[in-house]
């Protein structure tokens, strides 16, 4: 989270400081969702049901994308 004086500056040194035996998954700066998200991939690893249904949410994640690239390109061609 960023604090006041350092606008999440110490944030990302503690981590990018950490020391060897010490792994670290980095996410944006009050990037909860990411974090969020990358928390259920790690428990999806030993839940087959949570990883169907993080597999399943990529998906919408990608066809979501895939219709804002189309909406752009058509936007583009006019």
């Amino acid at each position: 989270m960023p604090l006041a004086q350092l606008d999440g500056l110490d944030a990302l040194l503690s981590i990018a400081q950490m020391p060897a035996g010490v792994p670290v998954a980095t996410v944006a700066i009050a990037g909860a969702r990411n974090a969020g998200l990358l928390a259920v991939r790690i428990l999806a690893t030993a839940d087959r049901d949570l990883h169907d249904r993080m597999r399943a949410f990529q998906a919408e994640l990608a066809d979501s994308a895939r219709a804002k690239d189309a909406r752009v390109r058509e936007a583009e061609a006019a």
